[in-house]
């Protein structure tokens, strides 16, 4: 499982900390550069420009695997959207709705509060609980199709084909097509995964934050600098993109001193190690950036900048120790017996929850453990869900409301389930399960009941 070849867009030699090729990489540089120079000049008027052209090229294999899923994924969700008010109206009822209930059923919970806030902006404080990105997308689309729910959906959906591509690319590169086929599936059919066509943030902050992998791998760090910080205006956990960032900046300083990462240096070595870390690592600080832009509209409309923490106290979240919620769940199960709605919808989110731990360990350990190279993955990985285990939402009745929604957010885990996809019998069953989940909790979704 060791990592693929160099990615075809990414430059041959050596690479330094800024992401500029040494050795022979700036003579093939300097030589592409000229040919794409004179290649633009000779293109006549009307024609596809050349960059255009290569553009297409990277991207086209990525567009054409995940196109099929894309369209057999939003076809099964439209049919469960046009069926799904058949769970609410009698038998043999006469009802006939209007077509706007299409997009009408998709308004519950945390869409409606998007909608507000992109209609007339933040009044409540409540209100700062939720990241101005994806409302701010939303009054801007507004202003084509007058409608916010409508342009929720379209902002998402985009979001999520341009997830799709690039999630499919960076695992291409980093392993093989197949790894990334599977782990694409394994997304799209994940329970919770129909969040990413709802009017949430989910397939906006995923598609930044993978945007931001992608950039990082090539070492890239304007690029993704700046989509992490705006994943971390859309999510505050986008500031955890500053962790793999970290790592893959110093990986390049350690290939360059002819080591491995996390392997053991002389003293020379380390201090050249040091040496070699620039101004441009504080290009880091950038991915908090949205959090403190909104920290700094907090204080103006609210005189405080810490609202959107404030905010969470509406929410039920607190700090507990990690594993503390898993506990609830399990108690929750069993004081409540196997077959009621307590202890089926705790069963589902402790299921997801124990599944995506299992996944993030395969990644330090085991034989499908991810090589050092490619540790930023893991790194991200464990944060980001141990970020979501010691402040859960908790009501008292359901330990890990909204788990099986934040889990999404911890893309790696899909590229290790994807593993288990050269295993027919274990990628059939986890098909079928989790797909039998995604329409049981979209149709619950769909008809107005509590699927956070």
């Amino acid at each position: 499982m060791q990592p693929s070849t160099a990615p075809s867009d990414a430059p041959h030699g050596t690479l330094s900390p800024d992401g500029v090729t040494s050795g022979h990489g700036e003579t093939d540089l300097l030589l592409q550069a000229g040919h794409a120079k004179a290649s633009r000049a000779r293109v006549p008027s009307g024609r596809i420009p050349f960059s255009l052209r290569a553009f297409w090229q990277q991207w086209a294999p990525a567009i054409q695997a995940i196109l099929p899923v894309y369209l057999a994924l939003h076809l099964g969700i439209f049919l469960i959207n046009c069926l799904a008010f058949l769970f609410v109206v009698p038998d043999s009822s006469a009802l006939i709705l209007p077509v706007s209930t299409l997009w009408q059923e998709w308004l519950h919970w945390d869409a409606a509060h998007f909608i507000r806030i992109a209609e007339h902006g933040y009044t409540e404080l409540y209100q700062m609980a939720f990241f101005p990105l994806y409302p701010l997308l939303e009054r801007g689309v507004m202003t084509v199709t007058q409608d916010a729910l409508i342009a929720g959906l379209l902002v998402s959906n985009v979001a999520e084909f341009i997830l799709f591509v690039v999630l499919y690319r960076l695992i291409a590169d980093d392993f093989d097509r197949e790894r990334a086929s599977y782990s694409v599936l394994s997304l799209a059919l994940f329970p919770s995964a129909f969040f990413l066509s709802a009017p949430f943030t989910e397939s906006l902050f995923l598609c930044l934050a993978v945007l931001s992998f992608y950039n990082l791998r090539r070492a890239r760090w304007w690029s993704a600098a700046l989509c992490g910080a705006l994943a971390s205006l859309t999510r505050p956990d986008g500031m955890y993109l500053a962790i793999p960032f970290c790592y893959e900046y110093l990986c390049r300083i350690w290939q360059r001193q002819g080591a491995q990462p996390f392997s053991l240096l002389s003293r020379n070595q380390v201090l050249r190690l040091l040496k070699g870390i620039r101004f441009d690592i504080l290009i880091g600080l950038l991915f908090p950036a949205g959090i403190v832009l909104f920290m700094a509209y907090g204080y103006c409309q609210f005189h405080d900048p810490l609202a959107f923490v404030h905010a969470h106290a509406s929410w039920n979240r607190s700090l507990h120790f990690p594993g503390w919620n898993m506990l609830k769940a399990l108690l929750v199960i069993v004081h409540h017996r196997f077959i009621s709605f307590l202890a089926m919808r705790s069963a589902i989110d402790l299921g997801t929850d124990l599944l995506v731990l299992g996944l993030i360990l395969s990644m330090f350990l085991g034989p499908w453990k991810l090589p050092k190279t490619l540790w930023s993955y893991a790194f991200y990985a464990a944060v980001t869900y141990l970020y979501f285990q010691i402040f859960p939402r908790f009501d008292g009745l359901l330990p890990l409301e909204s788990m099986s929604r934040f889990l999404l957010e911890i893309f790696p885990a899909f590229l290790m389930l994807a593993r288990i996809g050269t295993y027919r019998t274990l990628n059939l069953c986890y098909c079928v399960i989790s797909g039998s989940l995604f329409f049981f909790l979209l149709t619950q979704f769909l008809i107005g009941h509590w699927v956070p």
